[in-house]
């Protein structure tokens, strides 16, 4: 029992490594066959993912310029900020989910556009152009919304909206709770609850038992990256929510299960919130599932904001 209890935990931090550090890929990266036999994927599980970091391809089909911020520790922070064609209502800042780039969220800074608001989309540390070689699954990554919120802040704009998708509507929430922003309404796409749960939905697409895999990898992300793993909750960070909320699940989502999202809405502090479940969707960003759908919702959302009425 004592030799099993240290190799899982050899396990887990070997896991926890892996998947906060990002590894640069090469030309032959993308063609090497993957093996999905029960060993290989028991090897994977036991040694952690070798997770890359997506190199950014294309830019967006409308004008933008280039914005960096820095981080209090010194990590450069790359964002892409456009202007609506129209009078604008306002900003949106766009954050990306784990192991994305600010390049897959074009199509939602195009809809928010034509809407009519200016919009900001940030590479989270670790992701696209930004530096540093961690991430922390939306921990420090909250630092990235409070920069990049400061930034349109201080530019004059006084009608700031925040979306994020998966990690990063945890950094929204996160970042909201502890550094007091006051954004006209946040957009939350499909938030984890927990770091715990968000590493057992990993185990369970992998095909393996949840626990005590989510268990030790939280408490070892952690202690390899300095905070406290198992304390890492959403729904902590949930009660200090007072602007309008939006929240959007998809009824198919294996990684973030229907309990989760339901203790996150119940947690959030606003009177004004929504939650909006897409029945066809899983885990994925919604405005590719059911344009429409995500088009009315988000509209409805961001007129209601300026009435403080739902």
């Amino acid at each position: 029992m004592l030799a099993q209890f240290v190799l899982m935990n050899i396990s887990a931090a070997f896991y926890a490594y892996k998947l906060t550090h990002f590894r640069t890929p090469t030309n032959d990266t993308w063609t090497k066959p993957v093996s999905n036999n029960i060993f290989a994927k028991t090897w994977r599980l036991f040694s952690g993912p070798t997770c890359y970091k997506q190199v950014i391809s294309g830019v967006p089909d409308f004008p933008f310029s280039t914005v960096i911020l820095m981080t209090s520790n010194g990590i450069s922070i790359e964002a892409w900020y456009g202007k609506t064609d129209s009078i604008s209502k306002g900003t949106v800042i766009l954050f990306h989910g784990l192991m994305d780039n600010k390049r897959w969220l074009t199509d939602e800074a195009d809809a928010f556009r034509i809407m009519g608001y200016n919009v900001m989309m940030v590479d989270a540390r670790n992701h696209g152009n930004s530096g540093g070689e961690v991430t922390t699954i939306g921990y420090n990554e909250s630092e990235e919304v409070k920069l990049s919120y400061e930034h349109i802040s201080q530019a004059g704009e006084k009608n700031i909206f925040l979306w994020g998708a998966s990690m990063g509507a945890v950094e929204v929430i996160k970042a909201v709770s502890d550094f007091h922003l006051q954004p006209s309404g946040i957009i939350i796409d499909a938030p984890f609850y927990s770091l715990q749960s968000h590493l057992e939905g990993r185990a369970r697409a992998l095909g393996f038992p949840s626990q005590p895999f989510g268990f030790l990898t939280s408490f070892w992300i952690g202690m390899e990256n300095g905070f406290n793993g198992l304390a890492f909750k959403t729904t902590r960070y949930a009660r200090e929510i007072n602007c309008p909320v939006l929240m959007e699940y998809g009824k198919n989502d294996k990684l973030v299960l229907r309990y989760e999202t339901d203790a996150i809405f119940n947690a959030i502090a606003s009177a004004n919130k929504k939650l909006t479940i897409y029945d066809n969707a899983g885990h994925e960003y919604f405005l590719r599932n059911d344009p429409a759908m995500w088009n009315k919702e988000v509209e409805i959302f961001l007129k209601r904001c300026s009435k403080a009425t739902f």
